[in-house]
């Protein structure tokens, strides 16, 4: 479709404040495949709506998503940047999709049980057939590549298979897309229970580290961080708080984790805490600094949105019509 370039696929949900797992796991990555890539960066509103969601939040989190693509450098002339619902194929492949999708496949989802677990006053289908919308993202655009982190991992995987068995059925049909992982900061903790994932939901505002916090917010979250009852930075099992600083810390600076460990030898928690946190906030400033201004020019968020939901329907249509013919649809022009 787009010659010799293969083509990357993400999005991001604006269900609430970003964190530094959802930028180091993946929007801090993005801006490398623009050069290997067509790449497609989406706001993923309808995803969004599985949980309830304040109409007011929602749309003034879906401009911050889109100001926080382009704050982490994705330039909108090298990458497509828009809003889901702005593309109504989204859901319209996804209906054919569903029907190619097995039950059995999708109450083995992770992140639905975890859901489910998690809103139990409201499991909707929508949060059940989740992982079909966001297999109908990914493939409307013959993607061959998608940055995920581990959490998400799963969800490609059912994608590829949906797309196997569609091909099966309708010979090149699809483009069977590859998940590509972050080097470092996959996966980012909770700072209050590092066995959990950071999650943006997450009620206890100290275990979690949002992109937008100032400085001083950063550093006494690191400061309150959970660890262990041993003095010594060192990565190993049992050491999850350490582990997870550690992460952070070298996905922020670069730095090994041997390399960690002898620039904090003899040094207690409080030092290497500090040192995380200053390095989280002094990495996170430029954007911050990108963000506002973005924010402070709402008409150009709309016309990017325009700009990018018309490149996103002009691929997105060949795609779903393609699909449309093989099943016998009769279109009408």
């Amino acid at each position: 479709m787009f010659q010799d370039q293969l083509v990357s696929y993400s999005g991001v949900q604006p269900s609430g404040n970003l964190t530094i797992g959802n930028y180091l796991g993946a929007i801090r990555n993005f801006s490398s495949y623009s050069e290997k890539y067509k790449c497609f960066y989406c706001v993923v509103d309808s995803h969004a709506i599985t949980v309830r969601q304040v109409p007011a939040d929602l749309r003034r989190r879906t401009y911050e998503t889109l100001a926080l693509y382009m704050a982490c450098g994705l330039d909108p002339e090298k990458n497509t940047l828009y809003v889901q619902s702005h593309v109504h194929e989204h859901t319209d492949l996804a209906w054919i999709l569903n029907c190619f999708t097995m039950f059995g496949e999708l109450s083995r989802m992770t992140q639905f049980k975890d859901k489910s677990a998690k809103h139990s006053d409201n499991i909707n289908a929508g949060l059940f057939t989740y992982p079909v919308l966001m297999a109908s993202d990914i493939l409307l655009y013959q993607t061959d590549v998608v940055p995920v982190g581990i959490d998400q991992k799963q969800h490609v995987e059912l994608c590829r298979d949906i797309a196997n068995r569609f091909n099966q059925l309708y010979p090149d049909t699809f483009t069977v897309p590859e998940p590509i992982m972050a080097k470092s900061g996959a996966k980012i903790m909770s700072l209050a229970e590092p066995t959990k994932k950071m999650s943006k939901s997450d009620e206890n505002a100290n275990a979690v580290v949002y992109i937008l916090d100032d400085k001083d917010t950063i550093i006494r979250k690191f400061k309150r961080a959970v660890t262990d009852s041993d003095t010594c930075v060192r990565y190993a099992e049992g050491k999850d708080g350490i582990n997870n600083l550690m992460t952070v810390y070298n996905a922020f600076t670069g730095k090994t984790f041997d390399e960690i460990e002898r620039e904090f030898e003899g040094k207690g928690y409080g030092d290497f805490k500090m040192a995380v946190g200053e390095a989280c906030a002094d990495a996170l400033a430029p954007v911050q600094q990108r963000f506002k201004e973005f924010m402070a020019d709402k008409a150009m968020l709309e016309a990017q949105m325009k700009k990018g939901a018309e490149e996103a329907s002009y691929v997105a249509r060949r795609t779903l019509s393609k699909v449309q013919k093989k099943l016998g649809f009769v279109q009408v022009r």
